[in-house]
């Protein structure tokens, strides 16, 4: 269980990262070009928000799962930080992150114009890709380094 739930989350920030990466092209090209906000950018906005919501959810159910959850101590992660970076600052910053991305879904499919959408958009789909970028441990990351892939075999 604990390897597919590893394996899916390893999976999906491809997901994430390629939806949201897509849905700020979308939303700068409509805000700098002057375009309509159409129903394919409503749903691009929606879809990347509902990824990330599923990715959040695999997260939690993997990091409550985790064996390393089992032992965590704040105190004692503090001198780890591969254990710090998991049993804390990932978690929150993911979440932080995927809160950031949806009250900038909800703000932009609210706004009365198309530029407002799509700056709305653009800022907190930005917002949220920077904290995403800091919180993934990527392979060259000094504070916990994964592979881009984790295979359940």
């Amino acid at each position: 269980m604990y390897s597919l739930l590893l394996f899916l989350h390893s999976l999906g920030r491809w997901a994430v990262l390629g939806g949201l990466l897509y849905g700020i092209g979308r939303a700068y090209q409509g805000w700098v070009g002057g375009k309509a906000f159409s129903a394919h950018d409503n749903a691009t906005r929606h879809t990347v928000a509902t990824l990330a919501h599923v990715q959040l959810v695999l997260g939690y159910a993997l990091y409550f799962t985790s064996p390393l959850l089992k032992t965590f101590r704040f105190r004692d992660a503090m001198h780890d930080p591969g254990t710090l970076f998991f049993g804390f600052q990932h978690v929150a910053a993911m979440t932080v992150a995927v809160v950031v991305l949806t009250i900038g879904s909800a703000l932009a499919k609210r706004q009365p114009t198309s530029p407002t959408q799509f700056r709305t958009m653009a800022l907190w789909f930005t917002a949220a890709l920077l904290l995403i970028f800091l919180a993934i441990p990527w392979p060259f990351s000094p504070l916990a380094n994964r592979p881009y892939f984790r295979f359940p075999f």
